[in-house]
C-alpha cells in the first residue's frame, strides 16, 4: 500500500480558516474502538520538557523516551484546525486573555450576555462548534472576576467540563534512545546592523538520535454521547492521526517525526476492548540494530506477530467488526515467519487470516472525506 508524499498533496485545501461552519452530524458512535498508532523520531526532540531545560523527556532508568499524550493531541488539535475545523483549545498568542473568549469566539453572532440568553441550547451549540472537545474533552474553567457581564454570562451558562471520549496514553519508545551531544550546544553566526561583523550566540538544541513510538487509544462509545462525537469525527481519526504528526512536526526542533502504523480496531461486542494492544508490537532484535545503534527508520524491523494473532483470535470470537490500516512502506516487519515484509502489508496479512480489514491510503481517503 503506497503512500503519496505532501509535494503531491494539494494542501491549500486544507488551510482553512474562513468562518467554519458548524458540525450538525451527529450519527451516533455505536461501536468501540482501540488504537495503535506507531511514530517515530530522528535527530529532534519529539516532547521537550519544560521542568527540565527542555530536553527530551527520557526515563533515566531505562532510557526509553516518551513523548505525551498531550503533545499528540496538540498535533491532531492543530491538523483540526488546519483542516478548517473549528476548535476551543488554541495555542497561547492566539489573542484570547480568558477562556471566556475562546469560547465567544467560536459564537460569530454573540455579543451580549443577553444573546447568550437566547441560546436555546448552548452546550449542545457548544459543541457543535468545539471539534477538538467533542473529541478530547475540556475544562471550562473561566476567570472568576472579569468585569464583563458578556463573560460572566459565559460562565454562568456553560457547563465547567466535559470528559473527551477519546483519549492516548503517553508513549514509551521501544529502545532505549541516545542523545545527540555534538548538539546540545550550537553556535549561530549573525551580522550586525551597524558594522556588519559576525559575533555568535549560543542554542541549547536537545535531540535524540532515534526512537519508534507507539501510542495506545480508545474511543469510547458511551462518551461519546456526552460530547456529541459523531461517526464522522471517529472516522476521520483514521486520516488525522497521520496527517496531524506529518504535517505539524514541521518545525526545527520537531521536524524528523514521521508515522508509521496506524491500527483502529473496531469492536463489534458492546463495552469490549482487548486493552493495551501496542504491547503486541515489538522490536524484533534479531532484525534491528542494537538500541546504541539506530539511527533511523531503516535500523529498525517490528514484530507484529502478537498484533496479528490478537486481532485474528478476537475476532473468531466475534469481537471484532472492523480493523481500519494503514502503514508506511519504509517500516520493516516481521510476524512469525510469514511473508510479511513492510507496514503496508499488514493488512493483507489479516485478511488471510480471516480479519475483517479495510486497508486504505492515507491521502485518498481524505479527500473522499473532505468532498463529502
Amino acid at each position: 500500500m503506497s503512500h503519496r508524499t505532501l509535494d503531491d498533496y494539494d494542501t491549500t485545501t486544507t488551510t482553512a480558516m474562513s468562518e467554519p461552519e458548524p458540525d450538525t452530524d451527529h450519527e451516533p458512535v455505536t461501536n468501540r474502538s482501540e488504537i495503535v498508532f506507531i511514530t517515530d523520531a530522528q535527530d529532534c526532540n519529539p516532547n521537550g520538557d519544560p521542568m527540565g531545560e527542555n530536553r527530551p523527556r527520557i526515563d533515566p532508568v531505562t532510557q526509553q523516551a516518551a513523548v505525551t499524550d498531550v503533545r499528540l493531541k496538540r498535533y491532531l488539535r492543530d491538523q483540526l484546525r488546519a483542516d478548517g475545523l473549528p476548535i476551543f483549545v488554541k495555542r497561547t498568542g492566539d489573542g484570547a486573555e480568558v477562556r471566556a473568549e475562546l469560547a465567544l469566539d467560536l459564537f460569530d453572532d454573540v455579543e451580549s450576555a443577553e444573546d447568550i440568553e437566547d441560546i436555546e441550547d448552548i452546550e449542545k451549540d457548544f459543541l457543535a462548534r468545539a471539534t477538538d472537545v467533542r473529541y478530547f474533552g475540556a475544562t471550562l474553567s473561566f476567570n472568576a472576576d472579569t468585569d464583563s457581564d458578556l463573560y460572566e454570562a459565559v460562565k454562568e451558562h456553560f457547563p465547567s467540563q466535559f470528559t473527551g471520549p477519546v483519549q492516548f496514553s503517553p508513549a514509551r519508545s521501544l529502545n532505549a534512545v541516545e542523545t545527540s551531544e555534538e548538539t546540545s550546544m550550537l553556535t549561530s553566526v549573525i551580522a550586525t546592523q551597524d558594522d556588519k561583523e559576525q559575533g555568535g550566540f549560543g542554542l541549547d538544541d536537545h535531540r535524540i538520535k532515534y526512537g519508534i513510538f507507539p501510542f495506545h487509544g480508545l474511543v469510547d462509545e458511551h462518551g461519546a454521547s456526552d460530547t456529541h462525537l459523531g461517526l464522522t469525527d471517529v472516522e476521520r481519526l483514521d486520516t488525522l492521526c497521520w496527517r496531524g504528526v506529518k504535517n505539524q512536526t514541521i518545525s526545527r526542533s520537531k521536524i524528523g517525526q514521521e508515522p508509521r502504523l496506524y491500527v483502529r480496531a473496531e469492536y463489534s461486542t458492546d463495552g469490549y476492548h482487548v486493552g493495551d494492544l501496542h504491547n503486541d508490537v515489538e522490536l524484533d532484535r534479531e532484525q534491528s540494530k542494537p538500541d546504541g545503534e539506530m539511527r533511523s527508520v531503516r535500523d529498525v524491523c517490528l514484530d507484529v506477530t502478537g498484533l496479528v494473532e490478537t486481532l485474528a483470535s478476537v475476532a473468531d470470537d466475534d469481537h471484532l467488526e472492523t480493523v481500519h490500516i494503514t502503514g508506511s512502506s519504509r517500516l520493516e516487519v516481521s510476524c512469525d515467519g510469514s511473508a510479511i515484509e513492510t507496514a503496508d502489508e499488514i493488512a493483507d496479512e489479516l485478511e488471510t487470516r480471516g480479519v475483517p480489514v479495510d486497508g486504505f491510503d492515507v491521502y485518498e481517503r481524505f479527500e473522499e472525506q473532505h468532498a463529502e
